[in-house]
This record gives C-alpha cells, sequence and structure tokens, in this order.
C-alpha cells in the first residue's frame, strides 16, 4: 500500500494573530490557493489512487474537496483523523459548543496519558491520540492492501503516524514539521515474517513554488 500523508492548507488557527484557541475554522484565502495548486501538483506524482481519506474537521475537508474534484472520487471522512485534543477519550468529536480551549500539556511528553486539556473531563491524552491515528492506519493497510490512499489531516496526525508506523515507545515522541499542504509518501510492504513502512519523502512543497503567500 502506498500512502500520501497530507496536512490541510492554511487556516485561521495557523495564523499568529489568532486567539481563540483550538477550535474547528475554515481555510484562508491563502489556505484554498494551496489546496488548488495540490489538486493541480499530486495527480502527476500519484495519476491513479483508490480512495481519498479526510479529517472531519473544517480546514481538512476544504483541502480535501479539490483533491476529490481531480480525482472524481468521493471523499472518505474519518473522526479519527482529526487534530489532538479535538476528540473525547472515545475518539468521538467535541461539540463545537463544548470543545476545550485551554490546553494543559498539549504533547503530553512527560506524561504520556495525562489529558491534553485543563479540568476537561474525558479529555484525551496523547497517547489517546495516538491510538485511534494508529487504528485508522491498521484498518487501512488491512482494506487497501496493494493499493494507493490519499490521507488529508493535521499536523499532530503527522506525528502520531511517525510513531505509530516506526514503532516510537510511549515515553517518546517523533516530532516532525510540516508546512500547509506539505506531502509525505509513505508504503506499506506485507513481508511474511515482519511488516515494513518505507518513508519515500516528506514535506514536499513542491506544488507551492511561485505561490504568492
Amino acid at each position: 500500500m502506498y500512502m500520501y500523508l497530507v496536512r490541510h492548507g492554511q487556516s485561521y488557527v495557523n495564523l499568529k494573530e489568532w486567539e481563540h484557541g483550538n477550535s474547528d475554522e475554515p481555510l484562508t484565502e491563502l489556505g484554498r490557493r494551496q489546496a488548488e495548486a495540490l489538486a493541480r501538483w499530486l495527480p502527476t506524482q500519484a495519476p491513479h489512487i483508490d480512495a481519498l481519506y479526510a479529517s472531519t474537521m473544517k480546514r481538512a475537508r476544504e483541502t480535501a474537496e479539490p483533491l476529490a474534484r481531480a480525482y472524481g472520487l468521493p471523499i472518505r471522512f474519518d473522526d479519527r483523523l482529526r487534530e489532538i485534543g479535538n476528540n473525547r477519550l472515545d475518539h468521538t468529536p467535541w461539540p463545537e459548543h463544548a470543545l476545550p480551549r485551554e490546553y494543559a500539556d498539549f504533547w503530553s511528553s512527560a506524561r504520556p496519558f495525562s489529558p491534553t486539556m485543563k479540568a476537561t473531563a474525558d479529555a484525551e491524552s496523547y497517547m489517546h491520540f495516538r491510538t485511534r491515528v494508529g487504528m485508522f492506519i491498521e484498518e487501512a493497510v488491512e482494506r487497501h492492501a496493494g493499493e494507493t490512499i490519499v490521507i488529508v489531516a493535521h499536523g499532530g496526525v503527522f506525528d502520531a503516524v511517525f510513531d505509530h508506523v516506526f514503532n516510537i515507545g510511549p515515553w517518546r515522541h517523533c516530532e516532525v514539521w510540516v508546512h500547509n499542504t506539505a506531502v509525505s509518501k509513505f508504503e506499506h510492504v506485507d513481508h511474511p515474517y515482519r511488516e515494513r513502512w518505507r518513508l519515500h519523502f516528506h514535506n514536499s512543497i513542491e506544488h507551492l513554488r511561485g505561490l504568492d503567500e
């Protein structure tokens, strides 16, 4: 299985002056142009894909929509691909009106099972987040053996994917830098004795060349 992992385009939550904490916001005008540029470029690298997945958050959905048009495929939305802190312990999304706003130990680097949000019952820890992302990846491997898929998600999901596929233990954390609409290509190799993951490239933003910011 080949897996192209894409971060969403620039959203209002990515702006330096943003002061509204953790919320489900759409793309900026630049983010929309980034998404359109991505939809023109990715089919030149992966002319055929078998499935297009996306987080249910607005910024991921709006990034995936141009790709859906380019490939002529429906978007398969999955709550497990939402950004860290946006789901509860049972992996279901917080309602927008109840979404926690104040972070505690966001990445839980010292306490991987501690809540990411302050004084919030049912707030997920980093390991809950990593578990839900890992569950999605394992299901994708089983469902799409020998196929090619695209996943549109978030920066935190990139970290969780790296932690999961490269077997980073709970007391360590792989933090990877990812530009808005950057693409990373993974390959899952089905081996009779042990599975293998290969990283072909990471954080590719070739499609953003010449795009005014």
